[in-house]
């Protein structure tokens, strides 16, 4: 298991959902997993929170560094052309990423 696990958490219009999950789970996770200590990816979306302004869909990343996504690899990656990029990232809100450090 890796040190680290990165939330990333974010929002999507009602309409673009099906292909939102679909182009993140078929190009987007793939393309990241190909980035050097990048482990795995779990997708989860929001059923209930005390956070009124909580974004809807989260992926954990379990990741060997806190600060992965601002790499440069991990930027090439999130950037090719695909759908996933050219239609669905554009439409994504309320985006947030936190970092946590695995702890015992």
């Amino acid at each position: 298991m890796a040190d680290y696990i990165l939330l990333i958490q974010m929002d999507i219009p009602a309409e673009l959902e099906d292909d939102f999950n679909h182009y993140y789970n078929t190009q987007h996770v793939p393309n990241l997993l190909q980035v050097d200590g990048v482990h795995s990816c779990t997708r989860y979306r929001l059923e209930a929170s005390s956070n009124e302004g909580m974004a809807r869909y989260a992926a954990i990343y379990e990741v060997d560094a806190p600060n992965i996504h601002e790499t440069e690899k991990w930027r090439q990656q999130a950037d090719i052309e695909c759908e996933w990029m050219t239609r669905i990232r554009p439409n994504t809100y309320n985006r947030t990423f936190t970092s946590f450090r695995k702890v015992g």
